[in-house]
């Protein structure tokens, strides 16, 4: 019977959803989280891997000899070496688009936790703050409406789209930089220039994939060509952003704030170069774990492993 191993199944299913759809297709085992020194063992007897991040190199890959798949449970598989599963024939699917809704709200969730701060006002609130006050409304800083603000997106994947969407749905001019612009039109954005994007943009939305070649693209030189109310959002790869550069800025109010759901280091030392700073909103790479977004990706990955035992490649990379 064919082995069905997930590696770490937790931040997929931490337990609000259930793995019938695998358990019926096959022999189906998981473990929550699996250290790398714990892989090769737990793994050898798998036909079909099931990884979210974990690493599966050469090292570790050539000693899974009865490895005939493998499913990854998320969009990005960096962590795969794909090379070596060409060598050996070895199919690798993935999973995209699932997370897009939940990615989008999850955007302008951090947008508005940097405008209107309800979460400030909140704990003020229950701290007696406002009950002291001599007025029926409190605020101590500007509200800023995002209605008539420019919304730049780097990166215009199925995700940028979204994005673009709701800020129009909101009144906001978009403006996008994206690698091919010549590759289809979408009614009332703008393409621009990557210089365009930094300088324009009254808030700018990360959502490109990492590469070499814009790795720590929000630099010093780029994010002093911001207006300095601007506002930074990245929910796409922590190491798009050099992250002291953005300390840096944030520090000399260069730009007026940052809501950033990912980190080059995850989870984060707790003296991370972007704690403690009262501009800067991070929440612990969340933006695609909807429950919905979950039961999507689990959705895709039963088809994804039901396809392969048909013959019926789906979603290979």
């Amino acid at each position: 019977m064919t082995k069905i191993i997930a590696l770490d199944g937790y931040t997929l299913n931490p337990g609000d959803l259930n793995w019938k759809g695998l358990e019926s297709i096959s022999s189906f085992s998981v473990f929550p989280r699996t250290k790398r020194n714990e892989i090769i063992e737990r793994g050898k007897l798998a036909d079909i891997l099931i990884v979210n991040k974990l690493v599966l190199d050469r090292q570790i890959l050539k000693h899974l000899p009865r490895l005939k798949y493998i499913c990854v449970s998320a969009t990005g598989y960096n962590n795969v070496d794909l090379d070596f599963c060409r060598e050996k024939n070895i199919p690798v699917s993935n999973v995209s688009g699932y997370s897009t809704p939940a990615v989008a709200q999850h955007v302008f969730a951090l947008l508005f936790g940097l405008t209107n701060q309800v979460e400030r006002y909140n704990q003020e609130v229950h701290l007696g703050i406002w009950s002291k006050q001599n007025d029926f409304a409190y605020w101590h800083e500007p509200i800023n409406e995002v209605h008539g603000m420019v919304m730049g997106i780097y990166g215009f994947g199925k995700i940028g789209k979204a994005v673009a969407n709701v800020a129009l749905a909101f009144g906001m001019k978009v403006i996008v930089n994206r690698k091919n612009p010549n590759k289809e039109t979408f009614d009332g954005i703008e393409y621009v220039e990557l210089d365009e994007l930094f300088s324009q943009s009254d808030v700018l939305s990360l959502h490109a994939p990492l590469t070499e070649e814009n790795k720590g693209i929000i630099s010093l030189l780029n994010l002093a060509k911001m207006k300095p109310t601007s506002y930074l959002i990245n929910t796409a790869r922590g190491g798009l952003i050099n992250e002291s550069a953005l300390r840096n800025a944030l520090e000399n109010k260069r730009i007026a704030g940052a809501a950033l759901d990912v980190l080059s280091s995850e989870p984060p030392p707790p003296d991370h170069v972007l704690m403690n700073l009262e501009n800067c909103i991070i929440t612990p790479h969340q933006a695609w774990a909807s429950l919905g977004a979950r039961k999507r990706l689990l959705t895709e990955v039963v088809k994804n492993v039901e396809g392969f035992l048909q013959g019926e490649l789906r979603n290979i990379i």
